[in-house]
């Protein structure tokens, strides 16, 4: 997920965004084989439910990431967890499916989904100005024009009170899928997804610090500290 969205920076090239993203799609391909060239693939190869696991749903998060690359903006509001379910929660998904092969498939789905949509939503609340600047439409089109808002609105230093409106909205919109993303799992399926639930707390946890300056940023200590617990959480049961 961190290679792929380094391609989708409005800093990079778009057409050496595009042949990183082809060679990854190549790459999935010898996955599948298991014959990966990339040390991230291999080391996903070597793990035990490997074998089983099917990396080919890895190829909607490849296409998600270039349409990001071209700038293709979301249409409709109901489009968010589509594409982000693609772009962020396929790869969850895999990850899960590694780790935790027990998990019921419809609910692992919906916590992924959840989780993958407060990830998307809180990083366009975050970053919508530099996307903006870079010719990128952040947010869903449909919201936008229902709003009032203006290209110069997405741009300007202080941000009007039609858009603070909708980023407040956006948060709280966030905030609800992460915490449908922690209640979608079966407590029998807490513990080995927990860094699922993790990823959400932190999530949720970075979205109010966002919100509220008073509140503690967390440091990378603490992320560290939270996946040591994670793991011996799960090892623990």
């Amino acid at each position: 997920m961190a290679e792929w969205r380094a391609l989708t920076d409005p800093r990079t090239e778009p057409a050496a965004a595009h042949l990183k993203l082809a060679w990854w799609r190549e790459e999935i391909g010898r996955l599948s084989c298991g014959s990966p060239l990339h040390p991230i693939t291999r080391y996903l190869a070597a793990l035990p439910g490997a074998s089983g696991a099917d990396a080919a749903p890895l190829g909607s998060a490849l296409d998600a990431a270039a349409a990001e690359v071209d700038g293709v903006p979301l249409e409709r509001r109901d489009d968010l967890e589509r594409h982000a379910g693609a772009l962020q929660g396929a790869p969850l998904r895999f990850a899960a499916t590694l780790s935790a092969a027990a998990a019921d498939s419809a609910r692992l789905q919906g916590c992924v989904t959840m989780l993958a949509a407060a990830q998307y939503l809180t990083r366009t609340v975050v970053e919508y100005r530099r996307d903006a600047r870079a010719g990128r439409i952040p947010f869903a089109v449909d919201e936008l024009l229902a709003a009032g808002i203006e290209n110069d609105d997405l741009v300007a230093v202080e941000p009007p009170a039609r858009l603070r409106s909708h980023l407040d909205t956006l948060r709280a919109r966030a905030d609800g899928y992460f915490t449908a993303a922690g209640a979608a799992l079966h407590p029998a399926e807490r513990a080995p997804l927990r860094h699922l639930l993790v990823l959400a707390a932190l999530g949720r946890a970075q979205l109010h610090r966002r919100r509220d300056p008073a509140v503690p940023d967390f440091r990378l200590s603490d992320l560290y500290n939270a996946w040591n617990t994670a793991r011996r959480a799960v090892t623990a049961r």
